[in-house]
Parts: C-alpha cells; structure tokens; sequence
C-alpha cells in the first residue's frame, strides 16, 4: 500500500515583510514533497480472483479526510490482502478534479459537493465529521489572555480581512502594538472554505494572509510564528499520541455567545477527545464542523462500490479512535440508500 507524506518547512518568524519571500519559495519546495501528483495516471482495473476482492483503488484529496482514508485501506486490505491503495493528499480542490478527469477512483472532498461537480457526474457520499478548529502559536505572548476570552465568529472575521491588524484591536488595549501575522491556504481547501463561511459566509478568496500549502504547511508556520494565527482540521491541530494540541501550538477558543468571555460550556478544547464530544453533541458549531466526502464520478461498481459499503459499516468502527466522529444510524443508512 503507498502513502504519501511531506516534509516540514522552517519558516522566518519575523515580520509578513520579512519573511513572506521565503515562505513562497520554501513552500514551492515543499509542496513538491508533500503531494504526489496523480494527474496523467487512470485507475487501475479492478475485479475479483475466485471470488476474492482484488485490484488497486487509487484516492486523492483533502487533507482532512487523508488520515482516515490510509486507516480504512489498512482495516479493508487486511480482509482482502489482494487489493491494494493508492493514496494522496492534495487539498480537496485536487481530489474533484482527479476525480473528474478520472485520474482516480475516489477523490477526498472536505466542503460540500458543488452544482457544477455534480453536473460533470460527481457522485458522493458522506463517510465521516471533523471540524475547523483556529490556531496561534503556543508562545504568543498574549495566549492567556485570548484563551481566557475566546473569540468571536466576527472577530475572525475581521482578522483574516485584514480588519483588525494588531493584537490590541482584538483585545481591545490600544497600546499594545504588535502585528497579528495571519495564515491561510494557498491550495484548493475545504478547511478554508469551511472557515470563510463560518466567519462572515465568504468565499476562500476573500481570506487574506501569508498563503500556505497544505494542512502541515500550514500547521507549521504558525508553530514558527510568535504571532501568528491560522485554521487547521481536528487532526493537524491535536497530537495523535498525546492528545493535547500539537506542540507549538494552541488552539484558539471560541466566543459562541460573543460576551467577551470564555465560560465553561465553551471551554472543550484541552484535548481533541474533549472536542470531538463538543463536535458531536453539536457543542462546537457548523459549521465549522462539518461532514467529508468520498466522491466518485458517477455511481460506483465493482471494487470501490464494496470498498464505500464497508467503510459505512464496518468502517465506522474505526472512526473516533482515529479522531473521527462517526456518522449517526440515520446518516449511515442515507448514505447506504444512495449507493443502492
């Protein structure tokens, strides 16, 4: 089974000024190691070999959804040992077009599935939750502060608008002067879809800030930055081991009734077990938390049909120990329904 993986990139924590030259040419190395391209390449065929599931189901997409998608081949090829994944994470921009252009089986789409796709033949159905969480670096010097007050949908929307520029303004003490330095993707993102909407129902484009590829890519520059601010998916904002935030980083609460203060019944993000339940009582708002789709184009056969029956069976099983919130029984069977 192939995996793709990237490598991380150091970034300048100085000024946007400063350091915004060698973000653009370091990222341009970095997102050559970070998502292999399967464009040019057409899906492997696939059949059965006395009966037995065989084949390669090649995969492509959101960030969001790549971490489930390598468990779920691992569990499905442990039962049918002769098929086999191919899978990469691009953004979910990249993974409808693959789809699409039929350089993949199955593409990873982490926004909702657009009039347009749909009229090209994509077919989807949703497989699993997560959520947009924000984020700012662990030694800002004002994270007590923000994490006592959280902050607001509004507030956010004013940071990435390049409305609000210091921190003062958004902690409302003029007198402190430094720059908030913001962070969003330069790739085709659900995550950023997801976040434009929740903070004013904009558009990815409308999101200003320091571009970066990628879920890690953009991790890993707020980690860099004292004073830097970003958006990741559950899993690129939390440790898989330890469960707390990824080191370096910490995650910005939300204001929800907008009072200026962060109360108990807000307070679910010291650990991701705690914010999954938020995400899954409907604590934490969507969005956005939001449902991830696998798409196909056109109604699937053969061995990527078994392969979305297994993962709305079977394949639930594996969702919250990876960090996942499952779909409920009436979301399962809806989505059963429609793959017939």
């Amino acid at each position: 089974m192939m995996f793709k993986s990237g490598r991380r990139t150091a970034f300048d924590n100085r000024t946007p000024r400063r350091f915004a030259a060698r973000i653009t040419s370091a990222l341009f190395v970095g997102s050559l190691s970070l998502v292999l391209v399967l464009a040019g390449c057409t899906p492997v065929q696939q059949g059965s070999v006395g009966g037995e599931l065989s084949g390669t189901i090649t995969i492509s997409g959101a960030f969001a959804l790549y971490p489930m998608v390598q468990r779920w081949g691992e569990e499905f090829q442990k039962l049918h040992p002769a098929v086999t994944f191919d899978i990469s994470a691009g953004g979910a921009g990249k993974g409808m077009t693959d789809v699409l252009g039929g350089a993949v089986d199955l593409g990873m789409v982490s926004r909702s599935i657009r009039q347009e796709e749909t009229d090209q033949g994509a077919f989807w159905v949703a497989v699993t939750r997560d959520a947009v969480v924000p984020t700012m670096n662990a030694q800002n010097p004002y994270l007590a502060r923000i994490q006592a007050q959280g902050m607001s949908a509004s507030t956010f929307g004013a940071i990435w608008t390049l409305k609000s520029t210091t921190w003062g303004e958004v902690l409302g003490d003029p007198s402190l002067v430094d720059e908030i330095h913001v962070y969003t993707r330069s790739d085709a993102a659900g995550a950023a879809e997801t976040w434009a909407i929740y903070i004013g129902d904009l558009a990815q484009e409308d999101l200003q800030g320091i571009a970066v590829n990628g879920d890690p890519g953009l991790a890993e520059a707020v980690v860099q930055d004292p004073l830097g601010v970003g958006y990741n998916n559950l899993n690129y904002a939390y440790d898989a081991d330890t469960h707390g935030p990824v080191a370096g980083l910490a995650i910005i609460p939300i204001d929800l009734n907008d009072d200026g203060q962060l109360s108990a019944d807000e307070a679910f993000y010291a650990t991701k077990s705690d914010l999954m339940a938020a995400i899954a009582d409907g604590s934490y708002p969507s969005p956005p938390a939001r449902g991830l789709n696998l798409v196909s184009k056109g109604k699937p056969t053969g061995l990527t049909l078994e392969f979305l029956r297994w993962v709305l069976t079977e394949g639930q099983a594996f969702t919250e120990e990876t960090g996942f919130i499952p779909l409920t029984e009436a979301q399962t069977q809806a989505e059963l329904e429609k793959l017939g």
